[in-house]
């Protein structure tokens, strides 16, 4: 890293721009700069702001004093404070540290008053270490650059200044430690939930009426365990290859976390919801909330229970496929009603049930645009395929089943002439 200087005249004065740059190796032996700190203007116009900015510690005298710095090749004004000449030239740039999104992150876990809460649940250990401090870098961590705990500890706690606002060195940072503390503050997840829903209250007025539910699934490349919660099933990544547990997740419409559950990787999306009605009661009182979820959570069972509770529970989910059928009757009667703009809906009522059914325009723009740019590309690609050379009959259905594959139902649209067994491939004899 050096020191980079740009001079550039102004009302006829003269004013230079320092920065901090780093030359980066490529391949082909060039190198290209990277800018990692930009200074600004350093001249004598700045004295009094570099005078006011700028403090070292005294270790003799045990205090702190105003400097001024200068270049060794420029003469430096006479100044109220000490005045020190820098070799520009040999000035390095020593472990840099992200530093403003940690005090954020420090000053909202101020905010919601987390010390208060886990004080008395985290002591330091006999060897001295505080695991609240390890939990503040694990949280910071999670907001400010996600990744694996191995990360923080051989990347991203060395990048921070977490070390410097905490007061603490990298045994902190250790893998194991880490690991450690995840494993202390499990055991208080419920009280957890609580305090923060509480705390959530206190400072937005939150309104926990709405409940949004909704699970979601996480693999490991690794060989099937013996025993544990990682387990095949339906991947939503598309990795049925590998062991998952599934993640389930009720938060409020503001993205506040209620309660969440870590399953079994072959669990099934319909039998969880029945367990989690109960959680909630039992953790938050009972009330009248309503659940919004995708069809394919509850059952016809956990619906009739909701309804038939003494405390009828409220709830808005998709209905299936087939029941849209039996009610295209109903519908049509109905007159559209405007709710917002371009936003209409159509009421039905049926077995102490309120069917609804939207109309959004810009939803229906939305998805002309997505087949619309599905269709251009099929064409495309399938003109390309129909004039490449050389192309056999095998090779020329697999590079069609992959178009199909990308163009999903826009396929269906276009009507495709393949040649007949043993006729030679050519544009003419494949054609759309």
């Amino acid at each position: 890293m050096f020191l980079r200087s740009t001079t550039r005249k102004k009302d006829g004065k003269e004013h230079r721009y320092w920065s901090v740059v780093e030359n980066r190796r490529v391949s082909g032996g060039g190198t290209v700069q990277r800018h990692v700190l930009y200074l600004g203007e350093i001249n004598d116009s700045q004295q009094a702001a570099w005078s006011e900015a700028i403090e070292v510690f005294d270790e003799g005298d045990q205090e702190t004093k105003q400097v001024a710095l200068f270049p060794e090749y420029r003469h430096a004004p006479k100044l109220d404070c000490d005045v020190i000449s820098i070799r520009i030239s040999e000035m390095r740039l020593c472990r840099p540290r992200q530093w403003g999104a940690c005090w954020l992150c420090c000053y909202l876990w101020d905010q919601l008053r987390l010390d208060e809460f886990w004080n008395s649940r985290l002591e330091p250990s006999r060897k001295g270490t505080s695991w609240l401090h390890v939990l503040k870098i694990l949280v910071s961590y999670q907001l400010i650059d996600p990744g694996s705990e191995w990360r923080l500890h051989r990347q991203w706690y060395e990048r921070s200044a977490m070390g410097d606002l905490l007061g603490s060195d990298a045994r902190l940072a250790q893998d194991d430690t880490l690991y450690r503390c995840l494993d202390k503050i499990l055991l208080h997840k419920q009280d957890l939930f609580s305090f923060l829903q509480q705390r959530w209250n206190e400072l937005f007025h939150a309104d926990f009426d709405v409940l949004l539910y909704d699970l979601t699934s996480t693999y490991f490349e690794i060989d099937p365990p013996a025993e544990g919660k990682r387990k095949f099933g339906y991947s939503r990544d598309k990795r049925s290859d590998c062991v998952q547990v599934v993640i389930a997740l009720i938060v409020t419409p503001d993205g506040l976390p209620m309660a969440y559950e870590v399953l079994a990787g072959n669990t099934s999306d319909k039998t969880t919801l029945k367990d989690f009605l109960g959680k909630i009661e039992k953790q938050y009182g009972r009330a009248r909330r309503t659940w919004v979820m995708d069809r394919g959570v509850p059952t016809e069972e956990v619906l009739r229970e909701m309804r038939a509770s003494e405390t009828p529970v409220h709830y808005l989910v998709g209905a299936p496929r087939g029941r849209l059928t039996q009610l295209e009757q109903s519908f049509l009667t109905k007159p559209w009603q405007q709710v917002r703009e371009q936003v209409q809906v159509k009421l039905a009522e049926r077995d102490g049930e309120v069917y609804v059914l939207a109309r959004s325009d810009s939803r229906l723009h939305k998805e002309r645009a997505m087949r619309s740019r599905r269709l251009k590309q099929l064409v495309k690609r399938l003109h390309d395929i129909r004039n490449q050379k050389r192309l056999t009959r095998t090779k020329l259905l697999m590079k069609l089943g992959a178009a199909q594959h990308a163009a999903g139902n826009a396929y269906s649209i276009l009507d495709i002439h393949l040649p007949k067994a043993g006729q030679r491939i050519t544009a003419k004899t494949v054609f759309v």
